[in-house]
């Protein structure tokens, strides 16, 4: 069984179907097998595609207008397209830079073969130039990664009100913008300091053995 999939989306300026529509029926897809989503390819919900693929079963071929009407960018599209491969259906496009892509033949899956190299090409570069962002920011002394949360001024006062049996819990969290379990990791609930409460204000664990309270009060 064939069944042909659509897409158009405002950012392409293709408002309507009807191009896709003809090349498909024209291919053999019949009126009533059609799939379509009026959205961008860069979404992640896509309804129309979701049951096009549901709907397929082995031993059927999936007819779209153009590469880019399937996969949101190259390494969704080989996922995709590997995903239909295992379930046995194959894929078949009618125009543009992968109109030579139809998986039922063998030249199609030699095409298919390139552009899945292609894909994890782009992959490795991508780890790769992150890697050396990474390795060039700390040799000039900056670390990657989110900001903490928790700060030194927000730190001893989490330390102060967690001694203070009327404080609430959530409402701490509240004025001071983080979680309970951001809370907990750096301070217990007597007002402890936790190891990663040390690792903020730059100090071990092991230097204040001894001196807790000169430490509370710093």
């Amino acid at each position: 069984m064939l069944l042909g999939y659509m897409r158009v989306s405002k950012a392409d300026g293709s408002q309507t179907t009807d191009l896709q529509r003809d090349a498909l029926l024209a291919a053999g897809v019949e009126a009533d097998r059609f799939y379509e989503d009026h959205t961008s390819g860069k979404r992640d919900s896509r309804p129309g595609l979701d049951a096009c693929l549901k709907a397929l079963r082995d031993g059927d071929t999936l007819a779209i207008w153009k590469l880019d009407r399937l996969g949101r960018d190259l390494h969704h599209l080989v996922n995709t397209i590997h995903d239909l491969t295992r379930r046995g259906i194959g894929l078949k496009v009618l125009t543009g830079q992968g109109a030579n892509i139809d998986t039922t033949t063998a030249n199609g899956r030699l095409v298919f073969g390139i552009f899945a190299a292609l894909a994890e090409f782009e992959r490795e570069l991508i780890i790769e130039r992150t890697k050396a962002g990474l390795a060039s920011a700390r040799a000039r002394g900056r670390n990657g990664g989110r900001k903490p949360k928790m700060t030194p001024a927000k730190l001893r006062l989490a330390q102060a009100a967690m001694g203070q049996p009327e404080t609430k819990i959530a409402d701490l969290c509240t004025e001071l913008g983080i979680t309970r379990q951001t809370l907990y990791r750096h301070v217990d609930p007597k007002g402890q300091l936790r190891p990663d409460a040390f690792k903020i204000l730059g100090q071990k664990a092991s230097d204040r053995r001894g001196c807790p309270d000169r430490f509370q009060r710093q």
